[in-house]
C-alpha cells in the first residue's frame, strides 16, 4: 500500500501549509521536463507526488484514507448506512477518481502547464502531453521563470521580488548643503483588467546635510507588478561625485594648498571659498614643514545625526622647492639660517 504521507515526507498530522510546501517542493523537483535525462522515473514520481498531495489536501479523501487506507479509496466506502467496500444495499457510495498530475499541477500554481503538455484530465490516465515540452536545453530557465511568475515562497505566501538599486549621483555641495532631487520613473503595473500597462512617476528624495556615499533611499514596492510577486522596492544609493578642490574623509574635509619655499619659512595667508560659499581666511604663520597640516574645527562636513556639528577641515601643504638656486642665493640663505 503507498503511504501518501511518506511520499509527500510529512508527518501525519501535517496542516494545509505543510501539505503545500511539500508538493510545491517536490513536484517542482520531479516534475518530467525537468528531468529529461531520467523521464520515466521522474513520470512515476511526478504521478505519484500529484495523487498523494490531491488525496491529502482533500478533507474527505483524507479521512477517508486514514481510516480505510488505499484501498478505501480505490473500493468505495459508504456515506451512510451498510452495504461495505462494495456499496451494495443502494447506499450512497464515494469513490476516488485520481485526476491527472497536470491538472494537480496547473491547479496548485493557478497556471495552465508552463512546459507545453495539455493535461491528461480526470482519471488519472498517464502524463497527458508532458512529453511535448520544451527543450532539454530550456528546463533550468523555464522552471526559474515560472518560479518566479508563480511567486514561489514556503507556506503559500507570495514572495517580494528582489530590490532594484540604482546610483544617485551627488556632488559634494549637495551632501554639505542637502538638496531635494526629482527622479522620473516609469514601472509597469496592472490595470482594471488585470494586463500590464507603463506609467510613469515623479519620485521626491531629500538629501539630508551630510549623508555619506553609499547612504540608501528605498521607496518601497515601486518595481514592477508581476503575477503571484509582491513588487521589489526601488533603492536609489548615494554615490559621491569628485570635487574639484575638496576631497572627503568621513566627516572631515580635506585641502591641498601649494606654497612656496618662502611661503613655508616666512608665513602663509589666502582665501578659501567653502562648500555653501563662504570666504573662509587661512592664515599659517609658523614655518611650515613637508607633511605638516593646518587644522580648523568645525569646517568640514555635517554629523549626519546632528547637523549643527560638524567635522573639521585639514589644509595640507604641498611646498614648492626652487629647481635652481643661484651662488648669491646660496649665501644668503646660509647667513640668514646659520
Amino acid at each position: 500500500m503507498v503511504d501518501y504521507y511518506k511520499v509527500l515526507q510529512v508527518d501525519r498530522s501535517a496542516k494545509e501549509d505543510d501539505l503545500k510546501k511539500a508538493y510545491r517542493k517536490l513536484a517542482m523537483k520531479w516534475h518530467p521536463d525537468k528531468n529529461p535525462n531520467n523521464k520515466k522515473d521522474a513520470e512515476a514520481k511526478f504521478k505519484q507526488i500529484s495523487e498523494a498531495y490531491d488525496v491529502l489536501s482533500d478533507p474527505q479523501k483524507r479521512a477517508i484514507y486514514d481510516q480505510y487506507g488505499e484501498e478505501g479509496l480505490q473500493g468505495g466506502i459508504p456515506k451512510q448506512g451498510g452495504g461495505g467496500f462494495g456499496g451494495g444495499g443502494g447506499a450512497h457510495t464515494f469513490r476516488f477518481n485520481p485526476r491527472s498530475a497536470d491538472d494537480v499541477f496547473s491547479e496548485f500554481f493557478g497556471f495552465s502547464s508552463p512546459f507545453g503538455g495539455g493535461g491528461g484530465g480526470g482519471g488519472g490516465g498517464g502524463m497527458g502531453g508532458m512529453g511535448c515540452g520544451p527543450r532539454a536545453g530550456q528546463f533550468d530557465d523555464i522552471f526559474a521563470q515560472f518560479r518566479s511568475q508563480a511567486g514561489e515562497s514556503s507556506a503559500g505566501v507570495p514572495r517580494k521580488a528582489s530590490a532594484i538599486e540604482r546610483p544617485l549621483p551627488c556632488s559634494l555641495e549637495d551632501l554639505y548643503k542637502g538638496t531635494t532631487k526629482k527622479m522620473k520613473i516609469s514601472r509597469e503595473v496592472a490595470d482594471y483588467s488585470g494586463r500590464p500597462t507603463t506609467v510613469e512617476e515623479i519620485l521626491t528624495i531629500e538629501v539630508k546635510p551630510g549623508w555619506k556615499k553609499g547612504t540608501k533611499i528605498t521607496f518601497p514596492e515601486k518595481g514592477n507588478e508581476q503575477r503571484g510577486l509582491i513588487p521589489a522596492d526601488l533603492v536609489f544609493i548615494i554615490d559621491e561625485k569628485p570635487h574639484s578642490v575638496f576631497k572627503r574623509e568621513g566627516n572631515d574635509l580635506i585641502v591641498t594648498r601649494k606654497i612656496s619655499l618662502v611661503e613655508a619659512l616666512t608665513g602663509y595667508t589666502s582665501q578659501l571659498t567653502t562648500l555653501d560659499g563662504r570666504t573662509l581666511p587661512i592664515s599659517i604663520n609658523s614655518v611650515v614643514s613637508p607633511g605638516s597640516e593646518e587644522i580648523i574645527k568645525g569646517e568640514g562636513m555635517p554629523i549626519p545625526k546632528d547637523p549643527s556639528k560638524r567635522g573639521d577641515l585639514k589644509v595640507k601643504f604641498n611646498i614648492r622647492f626652487p629647481a635652481v638656486l643661484t651662488a648669491e642665493q646660496k649665501m644668503g640663505i646660509k647667513r640668514l639660517l646659520m
